[in-house]
């Protein structure tokens, strides 16, 4: 299942590339996204010795201050997600979600997928999708906080609906 619109929103694209996103907000966005997929890292943790997620935020941050290339973010999204394949939900999850936080280097728009990633992972392991989704809200930067908002309620139905109000 996509979890990215079919049709891109300029909100999250970036100025130079022709849409409306600033590289401050940008970096925002990859920040938060790897926050929510930090949060739910122990759950991966707890199952395997694995750097590759770890790694990829870490890679998040890197790119954030400026130290890598968007290039070298994008290619570490598929070792992250590798490292999911083949464990239990709350782990693979968890690792997609730091996946999908690397990734937010080349498209923003995959900061909702670092989110609702992590809350599947959270609910696999037995907690509750609303305590995440609102943790995760919690989180939120001032600066993106609408821009967000405003993206889970457009793309909740290709998230798994995981950022509704409603179970």
């Amino acid at each position: 299942m996509p979890i990215l619109p079919a049709v891109r929103d300029p909100r999250f694209i970036t100025v130079r590339r022709g849409g409306t996103l600033s590289d401050s907000d940008h970096r925002l966005l990859a920040e938060w996204a790897a926050v929510c997929a930090e949060h739910v890292l122990p759950l991966f943790d707890d199952a395997i010795a694995d750097p590759r997620p770890r790694d990829a935020i870490e890679l998040t941050r890197a790119w954030i201050r400026g130290e890598v290339p968007m290039k070298q973010a994008h290619s570490m999204a598929f070792t992250a997600n590798a490292a999911g394949r083949g464990l239990p939900d709350a782990a693979r999850f968890a690792a997609l979600a730091a996946g999908q936080a690397v990734a937010v280097a080349h498209v923003p728009a995959h900061e909702l997928g670092a989110a609702a990633y992590a809350i599947r992972s959270a609910v696999a392991a037995g907690g509750d999708r609303l305590r995440e989704r609102d943790w995760q809200r919690d989180q939120l930067p001032a600066g993106i906080r609408a821009l967000v908002l405003d993206d889970q309620a457009l793309r909740s139905a290709i998230c798994w609906n995981v950022f509704d109000d409603a179970d």
